[in-house]
């Protein structure tokens, strides 16, 4: 497993992933024409990690926008990412959002509700 690292750009998030040290984060917004091509290298990434890591993993989603098959695509990196913990490793979900943005906010809640798991809200100012 390699680590995965794309460079932000107007309409795609960074992608920081790096399986050694059991890191993901996800920062930015998200609106690229064909979401399931970009992120497809990434969920793949997380299932083989997931497999046959042995570690935890700590995913920070720090997104200001994203579109709507962006939500799709995000909604399947968050169930690969719950194959960690069914695997029997630690795995924490930190979900950022600006302060007032209740949006955001409510996109991390549906998204926990909907996975039967807790994600961790930290409000930020900007």
């Amino acid at each position: 497993m390699s680590k995965l690292v794309f460079r932000p750009t107007r309409i795609t998030p960074l992608i920081f992933f790096d399986p050694d040290r059991g890191l993901l984060e996800l920062r930015g917004k998200s609106s690229p024409e064909n979401a399931i091509g970009f992120y497809s290298k990434l969920i793949n990434g997380i299932e083989a990690f997931a497999e046959h890591g042995d570690r935890g993993l700590v995913a920070n989603f720090k997104l200001e926008y994203f579109n709507t098959s962006s939500s799709k695509c995000i909604f399947d990196i968050l169930k690969k990412l719950m194959l960690i913990e069914k695997n029997g490793k630690k795995l924490s979900i930190n979900w950022y959002y600006e302060e007032y943005d209740e949006d955001m906010q409510e996109a991390g809640e549906d998204y926990a509700d909907l996975l039967g798991t807790t994600f961790n809200y930290i409000e930020t100012v900007y």
